[in-house]
């Protein structure tokens, strides 16, 4: 699906929409927003991050309001064409879990699709990172906020824009000035993929 700011199919949801949405979702009191980087290079790739998209609006205390498109990567922090290329995707969620449960949660999803961690920067069949949580800015060695890497890594960056045109990385900035000041080499879109935002 082209989702390019042409495409009069693609429209933005009016904010009085979304707070109509917003107030009718009774089963979340207090949330706060958080944003989440999907990706993963073994496997049915697209079919992973699909499932752990659902598997995180399963989740009591968290509702997904945005999916991005689907990106392609090259692998990051590797030597070139040592490991499969990736998909990569944003999604914000509502949450009223704390930043600590929310990362439990990612871990237990990635378990459910048999991630296996055994060297940094591996190849995996899924990745949920926590990028952001609210404004919380944080050096807690356990969850380090915002994702310490974010402002580096076009991947997550690229995606978030999408998303959220008007997006801020907490204690970092603007996530357009970022991503112009990191390029998007390698990182291309995939128009003949598209992620199911859940019912």
């Amino acid at each position: 699906m082209n989702r390019t700011p042409s495409d009069p199919t693609v429209q933005p949801v009016p904010a009085s929409v979304t707070e109509q949405v917003d107030a009718a979702d009774t089963t979340l009191t207090n949330p706060r927003y958080a944003v989440l980087s999907l990706g993963g290079n073994l496997g049915n790739r697209l079919e992973n991050i699909q499932g752990a998209v659902d598997a995180l609006e399963d989740t009591p205390g968290v509702r997904v309001k945005a999916v991005s498109p689907v990106y392609e990567t090259e692998p990051w922090g590797v030597e070139a064409d040592s490991q499969p290329r990736y998909l990569n995707a944003v999604v914000v969620v509502k949450t009223t879990l704390p930043p600590v449960s929310l990362l439990e949660r990612a871990h237990a999803v990635e378990e459910a699709f048999d991630r296996v961690r055994t060297q940094r920067w591996g190849a995996r069949t899924i990745d949920v990172d926590i990028v952001a949580y609210a404004d919380e800015v944080s050096d807690d060695p356990v969850l380090t906020l915002p994702h310490p890497r974010a402002r580096e890594r076009a991947f997550v960056l690229r995606p978030w824009l999408d998303v959220d045109p008007d997006a801020q990385l907490p204690g970092a900035g603007r996530v357009s000035e970022l991503l112009a000041g990191i390029g998007q080499e390698g990182v291309a879109v995939r128009d003949d993929l598209e992620l199911r935002l859940p019912d």
